[in-house]
């Protein structure tokens, strides 16, 4: 088998495709299609997402200290491709996309409505990388939509046919095939009566 060499670039794929929403006081709230964003801690919890100077939602998300991070989904492709390629200086994006905005529970900017899962952050700090600022936020938030819980309670996100971001495309998650921790698990054996036990 043989490899090829490239120059360095972003091949980190594939990634999640997230509307981030922010907003000023006074100001209609609006949306920004995000790619580039992570887990970045988990005590406390932490997420990073990276925007270019240039965009319209860098200077309200630097000036609020605030934004949402609101999970896609294939019914709600075309808004999140529409809200990447649109510039919230001509556009009501929450009107144009008929999406609604959510009041937060801990900060001023709404999420949205329609996505499964709203995670409310404020801005622990900013980073400054090159084309893109890397803000980390502190996740002080998250509601998700009762729609996709389960009878045992548990949140069930597949359910919603969340999708990602690879190479300029988008698609939806693909088949199981485990879950952490599966390749450590022991198998279960059959004692002598025929009943199943743990090794």
């Amino acid at each position: 088998m043989a490899k090829e060499v490239w120059r360095p670039g972003n091949m980190l794929y594939p990634i999640p495709a997230v509307m981030v929403s922010c907003q000023r006081e006074g100001e209609k709230p609006n949306i920004i299609t995000v790619a580039w964003a992570g887990n970045v801690c988990s005590s406390p919890a932490m997420l990073s997402i990276s925007v270019r100077k240039e965009r319209y939602s860098y200077d309200i998300i630097k000036e609020t200290g605030e934004f949402v991070v609101n999970l896609t989904t294939k019914k709600l492709a075309k808004a999140t491709d529409w809200c990447g390629v649109r510039s919230g200086r001509d556009y009501d994006k929450f009107k144009e996309m008929k999406l609604t905005p959510l009041p937060s529970q801990k900060i001023s900017a709404p999420g949205i409505a329609e996505c499964p899962v709203n995670i409310e952050c404020k801005v622990h700090s900013i980073v400054e990388l090159g084309s893109h600022d890397m803000f980390i936020g502190e996740v002080v938030c998250v509601t998700v939509d009762d729609a996709y819980m389960d009878s045992k309670g548990k949140f069930d996100l597949t359910k919603s046919n969340p999708i990602t971001y690879s190479h300029g495309e988008y698609f939806t998650l693909g088949e199981r095939i485990g879950k952490f921790g599966y390749s450590v698990v022991k198998k279960n054996k059959k004692d002598k009566k025929g009943k199943s036990k743990k090794k």
